[in-house]
């Protein structure tokens, strides 16, 4: 049973999700509990909640930061022009995004007007931390054999702030929350400066799925 009900959230009360989380192994629960999430106060200025997608059988997380304009609006996770570029690594990985499952450690997109624009604003580490109690719940739910880190967020949000991208890369780590690997957000691998760079980037990303989905494939 959910529980119900939390404290007018202020200086005094810890931000958390955790009063929003059902005691549920099932998704649709939990997506459907996480549409009502007043957690923290990202809520109240994004126009829904971007809960995770995918099978419940996937094998595989992937986990970035936080829902962009375009996913705050579809409400769906990497739909817009970093999603595009994650779906054809997936795809060069030999790995199909229908059975994998996609999250953010955070699940309300936060950001700061620029003129007509939303401009996306780093999640502080309060709401990280607020967000968490999903993410638990999320790979709970799934138990999968590998959960990927995409960007320093996720890096924070699953391994702790001493956990560097480029120190990471390539490497299992073992944690409650199960195996973990690092690997740069795909919107990292889009503004890099040169085409070189992004190709070169991109190519890290499949390298880093491909050794994702080779660990799934022995547990």
């Amino acid at each position: 049973m959910a529980a119900k009900g939390r404290e007018k959230l202020g200086t005094e009360t810890p931000l958390s999700a955790e009063p929003f989380v059902p005691a549920s192994t099932n998704l649709a629960d939990l997506a459907a509990a996480a549409a009502a999430c007043e957690g923290c106060p990202l809520f109240a200025r994004a126009t829904q909640t971007v809960f995770g997608e995918g099978p419940s059988s996937a094998r595989i997380v992937l986990l970035g930061e936080q829902p962009g304009d375009a996913e705050d609006l579809d409400g769906r996770p990497f739909v817009g022009p970093a999603g595009s570029l994650l779906d054809r690594a997936l795809a060069a990985a030999g790995l199909e995004r229908a059975g994998v499952y996609v999250t953010n450690a955070v699940k309300h997109f936060s950001w700061e007007p620029r003129g007509k624009r939303r401009i996306h604003k780093k999640p502080r580490q309060s709401e990280i931390k607020a967000c968490r109690p999903w993410l638990d719940a999320e790979v709970h739910a799934l138990r999968p054999s590998v959960l990927v880190c995409l960007g320093a967020t996720a890096v924070q949000a699953v391994l702790g702030s001493g956990v560097t991208i480029a120190a990471a890369r390539g490497r299992a780590f073992d944690t409650p929350r199960g195996r973990v690997l690092v690997a740069r957000h795909p919107s990292a691998v889009l503004r890099m400066r040169t085409p070189e760079e992004r190709r070169r980037a991109f190519d890290e990303l499949v390298e880093d799925l491909t050794l994702a989905a080779r660990l799934a494939k022995r547990e």
